[in-house]
């Protein structure tokens, strides 16, 4: 009764980058007529690199999709960006199934974590905002996303293709139809999800931030030069709308957000009163 539903929505994995693909998976919002990216991402590069390990309700799939673009034996890097259950959820079976793999996070994620996951030290590597990984052809840096909501968090950026893997920032639903893109969303509706998501299911301490220092943040980031950004919960975002993408992110402070599913939607979901 208690076990999570499997998604129903199949998305074949996208190459965004040479060497890059973003491993998709799909998930009905619960009391709205919306659709959830939950995304993943694998560098199939000279060191194969997993970038989170998805959901537990999507695991069979999600291992299927990895694992024909890059067999087991031969993932060198598994990166974890936090330590969500939709970010971390297939952690333990990959790591047995990749037994070359090293495990990149960090101290706090390690010791926010260690009650739900033994994690193996002697294959791990830790790695804080602003440092790098080499991985054998590419040069993979920990930059933190404007917004969050864990202070475990680290995205990734790959200084050769220029793709960020932005986590949770940018967060946005798709009106009831998968998107590939956030150039195929109404702006209206780019606006309005995003500032749903971000104030209601991601970062609500956004509307509280001196603009100045919250500014600074954004532009660590935004300054990366980006070619694609990937996030756990957004279409792509493509080169042509990174810039868009951030000056919503800057403006998220001062937006209302659409209310959100209360308890009158949870009524009419059990028919009570009905």
């Amino acid at each position: 009764m208690f076990e999570p539903l499997t998604p129903t929505i199949r998305v074949e994995p996208r190459e965004i980058a040479k060497d890059t693909w973003v491993i998709h998976s799909i998930q009905q919002a619960t009391g709205a007529p919306l659709l959830v990216h939950l995304n993943s991402m694998v560098i199939r590069g000279a060191e194969p690199v997993i970038v989170d390990t998805n959901t537990p309700a999507n695991r069979e799939q999600w291992l299927a999709d990895v694992f024909e673009l890059v067999e087991p034996e031969d993932v060198r890097w598994v990166f974890l960006s936090h330590d969500d259950s939709d970010h971390a959820g297939n952690l333990d079976v990959i790591m047995e199934r990749c037994p070359k793999a090293t495990l990149v996070a960090s101290w706090a994620l390690t010791q926010r974590h260690a009650n739900a996951f033994e994690f193996p030290l002697q294959r791990s590597r830790w790695l804080e905002p602003g440092q790098a990984l080499d991985v054998g052809d590419r040069t993979l840096r920990a930059v933190r996303p404007p917004l969050y909501d864990s202070p475990t968090t680290r995205g990734l950026f790959d200084e050769s293709t220029g793709v960020y893997w932005a986590v949770d920032a940018f967060a946005c639903p798709m009106p009831g139809e998968v998107v590939e893109s956030v150039a195929d969303f109404d702006p209206g509706f780019w606006r309005d999800g995003m500032a749903m998501f971000i104030h209601h299911a991601l970062s609500p301490w956004v509307s509280i931030v001196d603009r100045e220092k919250y500014a600074a943040s954004v532009q660590e980031s935004r300054s990366l030069g980006s070619s694609v950004i990937a996030s756990g919960h957004s279409p792509v975002i493509p080169r042509e709308l990174i810039d868009a993408a951030y000056d919503l992110t800057l403006s998220m402070p001062s937006i209302v957000p659409p209310a959100a599913p209360d308890q009158t939607v949870l009524d009419a979901i059990l028919g009570v009163g009905a």
